[in-house]
């Protein structure tokens, strides 16, 4: 089906629960693929931004593994081993763990987060290569109100 013209009519019946999964897992995967060429993973980044004052942590303050796969959870895939990912943000010196186990960002680790956001534009632009801004509102506002339609409280 990848490849095939396939009418308005006919992807207007199509599930849209199908099209969301395939989309989900082709940006995730493209996401994944170009942040790996550069020499980091999703989930390495996503510690580095949740224990940085400057972006996700509300405090600055440290956290445990645990801690940061709740404040994770929406967003983690199954497959994402934290523990592991960590230990290699430790050996490159971006975190430091304390005794009670805590995780904190340290300044070389913060440079690299810096570092590391300043791909995030290149990688979205790839992804919304010619959609317009406007077509894009519109892709999601549909997709919004399928939610709303369905009960859910995410919206």
């Amino acid at each position: 089906m990848a490849n095939q013209r396939i009418s308005d009519a006919e992807l207007a019946a199509q599930p849209a629960a199908y099209w969301t999964g395939v989309a989900y897992e082709a940006l995730i995967a493209f996401t994944r693929a170009r942040q790996a060429e550069l020499g980091f993973t999703q989930p390495q980044y996503w510690l580095l931004r949740n224990l940085s004052a400057a972006d996700l942590s509300p405090d600055g303050q440290g956290m445990t593994v645990p801690e940061l796969r709740q404040a994770m959870s929406s967003y983690l895939r199954a497959e994402d081993d934290l523990e592991s990912e960590a230990e290699v943000l430790l050996e490159r010196g971006w975190l430091t763990r304390d005794d009670a186990a805590r995780l904190w960002i340290t300044e070389a680790g913060d440079g690299a987060r810096a570092d590391l956001k300043r791909h995030a534009p290149a990688i979205r632009e790839r992804i919304h290569r010619g959609i317009d801004d406007a077509d894009y509102v519109v892709a999601l506002k549909v997709l919004r109100q399928m939610l709303r339609n369905t009960g859910s409280t995410l919206v």
